[in-house]
């Protein structure tokens, strides 16, 4: 039925549906650890399916949306309208009503759904052996700073993130890590394993990115904003290896799980620490770098704009602020771009992930104190690791039109455009005080 709906629309204008891609690399490639739930072979089973189900939804049938509009869609909301869709929200309605668009809608949000059900099911099976296993590593520590008075913002607590039940604040007893466990366990598999065995793709593009950009810039202070379980906060301690981390996280299951599987990594220049980035517990001043990464569209307008004025408050003079995120629209993102990028606000719990895009990261960088001549917006090459994937180095989901749409911006404003083999480059933007 869907295979006959998208030809239909494909044939109009002489595009084939896409070749079979090559096989995503399979669960067993998951760096494994002591604070990592442990699948049986059923549970690896169901994991590989969802692997390649994500992978099929996003690289083969996310790309004949644009067809299944331009040749259905919207003639017939012209014809009804007498103009073209005119937003993102209007370019949804009309989508809504089409079969094709509603299978693949259908099948995106429930890989997701099955995602969180399958890593939850695996954690809770094994979740004394697993917190048994934190609260061993993490014991006598001082790498695990935790407040239990701390008040959690409520664009935290009032969302199921990713449709993760609770949220990555959602524990379930005393030093529980499960919504981290759970976490790390399907993440690889949302991914595609795109982002590398130890899912720090991230942190590791970020260090390589400050290395060929600043190569005389040796920070001594780092702190990651929104670093969760320290995923890509560890590249940059072992990148920095004399510089002290504070990876600051407001849920504490995600930090004690982070604490955890830092040290069974062998990196022990990395602090865990439980605070509001709003308010940040630090003196004027105190840091060389500060970083986030996919943190921004986690909040909401007013957080994102405070947390910005609290970096740059503890921010040396002549230190750097760098951030990864999506990248924004711009007046010539056409409507259906915007309605494609914006699925996750609607059907993923990501209530900010719209509106973010509206913003000018420039703008807000430079409303929060930074001197406009020294903020940037930069596309540099991801940092595959050499022969893990060798057949798999390519993006898979939306992002793929984020990368173009920006190569395009950086050579309609005469910018390089970043060569980056098969895999997109990332998008960065940040500041020096």
């Amino acid at each position: 039925m869907l295979s006959t709906m998208l030809d239909s629309s494909a044939s109009a204008t002489k595009t084939a549906v896409p070749a079979p891609r090559v096989l995503p690399p399979p669960y067993s490639c998951l760096n494994r650890h002591p604070v990592l739930p442990i699948p049986t072979h059923d549970e690896s089973a169901r994991m590989n399916f969802l692997l390649n189900l994500f992978s099929h939804t996003n690289a083969v049938i996310a790309p004949q949306m644009k067809a299944v509009y331009e040749n259905r869609v919207a003639p017939k909301f012209e014809a009804a309208h007498g103009r073209p869709c005119a937003s993102s929200r209007e370019v949804r309605d009309a989508m809504s009503k089409d079969g094709a668009y509603q299978t693949w809608a259908a099948l995106r949000r429930e890989a997701q759904e099955s995602r969180q059900q399958y890593g939850r099911s695996m954690t809770f099976r094994q979740i004394d052996r697993v917190n048994a296993v934190a609260r061993m590593l993490n014991a006598g520590s001082d790498r695990l700073r935790l407040d239990p008075s701390l008040d959690i913002p409520r664009y935290v607590t009032a969302v199921d993130n990713h449709c993760m039940t609770g949220g990555y604040t959602g524990a379930i007893g005393a030093d529980d890590v499960s919504p981290a466990a759970n976490y790390e366990s399907g993440h690889y598999v949302v991914a595609g394993g795109g982002t590398g065995p130890k899912s720090d793709l991230v942190g590791r593009s970020m260090a390589a990115f400050l290395r060929a950009e600043f190569p005389n810039f040796a920070p001594k202070r780092i702190l990651d904003i929104g670093t969760a379980a320290g995923f890509n906060a560890l590249p940059l301690a072992v990148a920095f290896p004399d510089a002290e981390l504070i990876a600051l996280d407001v849920a504490a299951p995600m930090l004690r799980y982070g604490a955890a599987r830092a040290k069974t990594m062998g990196v022990n220049n990395v602090i865990f620490w439980q605070a509001n980035a709003e308010k940040l517990p630090f003196d004027n001043d105190g840091f060389d770098l500060i970083v986030s990464a996919m943190v921004w569209h986690e909040t909401a307008t007013t957080p994102f704009r405070t947390m910005l004025k609290e970096i740059y408050r503890t921010l040396k003079p002549g230190g750097l602020t760098l951030h990864f995120e999506q990248p924004n629209f711009d007046p010539a993102t056409p409507v259906f771009e915007q309605f494609l990028r914006d699925w996750d606000s609607w059907y993923n719990a990501e209530p900010f992930w719209a509106k973010l895009h509206t913003l000018s990261y420039r703008d807000e960088t430079i409303g929060a104190g930074f001197a406009p001549e020294k903020v940037f917006e930069r596309m540099a090459p991801k940092a595959e690791e050499p022969g893990v994937f060798p057949d798999w180095v390519r993006t898979v989901n939306r992002h793929d039109a984020e990368h173009k749409l920006m190569d395009k911006r950086a050579a309609d404003g005469g910018g390089a455009v970043v060569e980056t083999k098969r895999s997109g480059p990332m998008y960065f933007f940040g500041a020096f005080k």
